[in-house]
This record gives structure tokens, C-alpha cells and sequence, in this order.
């Protein structure tokens, strides 16, 4: 693997300094921002400024990473494709990140919830009360791991936004010994001990925070969009949607069944009450109503149809959807 893909970060060694003389912290996530040294000063809407032009810098940090998400993208679709599984793998804001990505899969594409999950330091009780020694329990990362069945065949991607944290290097080394493959999402250089386990770095430098250390700001934006590129990009290239319209979400609510109705009736050209009937011919499925309709087909040819094709509408019907008015 070639760990050349940033900047290199300066080492400093420091020998009988001065107790003022201070050193650089390796982790850029923990360095002081020099732009927000007087936030403490500032009125409402100037810490508001202040934020606001610090976020505009992630995306630019993000974009840096395009090919190296893409791969990633790439990783998960033909980890999915093969029937392996996605584990994101992270301990505080990093962990919540990973479930709040992974439970979103199944509403918004129609997965398995098993298909993308999320495994975070110190259980489900982290979620919602900190849970800080928890990222140390060197142990309970490889338990965790195994509680899963993390096996050769499914991709982990370890989330550390310093890209320091004890529980997701441990759970990297776990994932390779197991055979699955991995990556990892950070912001801020991993050292060689952990990059040494990952097949994917994926490290978006966005700099000191606007409070010295404090990643769920600029750092877990970045891991936000980088997470939600990872999935949307998988599924988007297993077939999930009709250019870009939901055609695989579960309708578990009012507000989905209007929107899978919705979309019936402006892929197929009918009315409401048209769409609805299609829908229950098709058990719900946005994806062979439409498929039905186009070929005038039965549920079970379509879905035949829909297997043998990758699971792309396009692919099947040779259409596209109507243009955007």
C-alpha cells in the first residue's frame, strides 16, 4: 500500500527544552486554531462567522479524497454484490456517525439492516451518554468484531477522526487478520501502526478545530459527507435508485408510501390511483412497479428480469426517467 498520499506531517523531537518552548501535537485535530483563539470575545453572530468560515473549508478537505472514496465506493459495491457486509467502526462522535449512516441504509434503500452496520466503543449505551475510556478496551474491540461475524467477505471501515484511537486500529488489525477488507476515515495522518492495516485511506485534513480538540465539528462534518458518499455511492451502483429517485426505499411510513406513490406515477405516467395499484401488484416495490409497467410483465418476470441485470432499472427497461421540468 502506498501511505504517500498527504503532505508529510512534521516530527518534532525535542531534547532539554525549556519548560515554554511547547510541541506541535502530531494530530492536527488536537493543534490550537489561531482564527478562533478570541471566540471567547465574540458576540453571537460573530462566533456564527467564525464557524461558518471554518465549515466552508471541509468541503474542499473532502474533495481532496475523491479517489480515494471512490475506491471505497467501489470496495463496498463489490462487497455487497459478492454478499459480504459493510461494519463502520468508530468511538464517540466517530462511532455515532458510523450507526447514524448505517441505520439510514435500510429506510432509504430497502437493505437488510444486517447489509451496513454500525459498531461504536461501549456499546448502545454510547450513543446517547459519553462513554470516554471506552475508545482504550483494546479487548473489546476484537469482541465486538467477532460478536458481528465479521468474516473474509465483508469490508470494515474504522472511523477515528484523529486517527489515533486504540479501538479502531485494534478492530482494523482484526478485520485484515479475518481476510475482510478495510478502510479508513480520518482527519488527521493515522500513524504507520494503523495504516499498516488498512487498504483504503480515506484522511480529509480539516485542520484545528474552532475549540481545540473538539472533532464533532469540522471533523465529523467531513466524516459525514465522506460516510454518506461511501453508502449512497454503493447503492446508487447496485441499482437503488432510477437516476436519482428512491426506487428501493421501504415504506414504512405515510410519508414514504406518498413518496413510492409519487414516483410510480411520474416514472410510469399514470394517476395516483393507477400507481397505487401497481404498487400493490408489486408488494409495495417502487422498483418492479416499475419494471411491470414498463414491460407489461408479471411481478415474478420482472423480478427475474431485475436479477439478471444487477438490479438496474436501466438496464432492464432501456429507458430513463422523465426529465426534471
Amino acid at each position: 500500500m502506498n501511505s504517500g498520499f498527504l503532505p508529510a506531517v512534521p516530527v518534532f523531537v525535542v531534547v532539554s527544552q525549556p519548560d515554554h518552548v511547547r510541541v506541535p501535537d502530531p494530530r492536527v485535530t488536537e493543534r490550537r486554531n489561531p482564527r478562533t483563539q478570541d471566540i471567547d470575545l465574540a458576540e453571537p453572530a460573530g462566533i456564527v462567522d467564525l464557524m461558518i468560515a471554518e465549515d466552508r473549508t471541509v468541503p474542499d478537505a473532502v474533495a481532496m479524497q475523491r479517489d480515494r472514496i471512490a475506491e471505497a465506493i467501489s470496495s463496498a459495491e463489490d462487497t455487497f454484490r459478492k454478499g459480504g457486509r459493510l461494519f463502520y467502526v468508530g468511538a464517540g462522535t466517530s462511532g455515532r456517525l458510523g450507526v447514524l449512516d448505517a441505520s439510514e441504509c435500510p429506510p432509504t434503500f430497502g437493505t437488510d439492516p444486517e447489509m451496513v452496520q454500525g459498531i461504536i466503543a461501549g456499546g448502545p449505551a454510547a450513543l446517547t451518554r459519553s462513554q470516554e475510556g471506552a475508545e482504550d478496551d483494546l479487548p473489546q474491540a476484537r469482541a465486538d468484531l467477532a460478536a458481528r461475524g465479521v468474516r473474509k467477505g465483508d469490508m470494515v471501515v474504522g472511523i477515528a477522526a484523529s486517527g489515533t484511537t486504540p479501538y479502531v486500529r485494534i478492530a482494523l488489525e482484526y478485520a485484515r487478520g479475518v481476510g475482510a477488507r478495510t478502510a479508513i476515515v480520518a482527519c488527521s495522518p493515522p500513524p504507520p501502526e494503523t495504516l499498516q492495516w488498512v487498504d483504503v485511506p480515506i484522511v480529509a485534513i480539516t485542520g484545528p478545530e474552532v475549540v481545540t480538540g473538539s472533532t464533532r465539528l469540522k471533523a465529523g462534518t467531513a466524516t459525514k459527507l465522506i460516510l454518506n458518499m461511501i453508502t449512497t455511492g454503493a447503492m446508487v451502483r447496485l441499482g437503488k435508485t432510477f437516476g436519482n429517485l428512491m426506487i428501493d426505499l421501504r415504506a414504512t411510513n405515510d410519508k414514504l408510501v406518498d413518496r413510492s406513490q409519487r414516483i410510480v406515477a411520474e416514472v410510469c405516467r399514470v394517476s395516483r390511483d393507477e400507481a397505487r395499484e401497481l404498487l400493490e401488484r408489486a408488494d409495495g416495490s417502487v422498483k418492479l412497479a416499475i419494471v411491470m409497467n414498463a414491460l407489461g410483465m408479471s411481478p415474478e418476470e420482472a423480478q427475474r428480469r431485475l436479477a439478471e441485470n444487477g438490479g438496474v432499472v436501466r438496464r432492464v427497461i432501456g429507458g430513463a426517467p422523465p426529465p426534471v421540468e
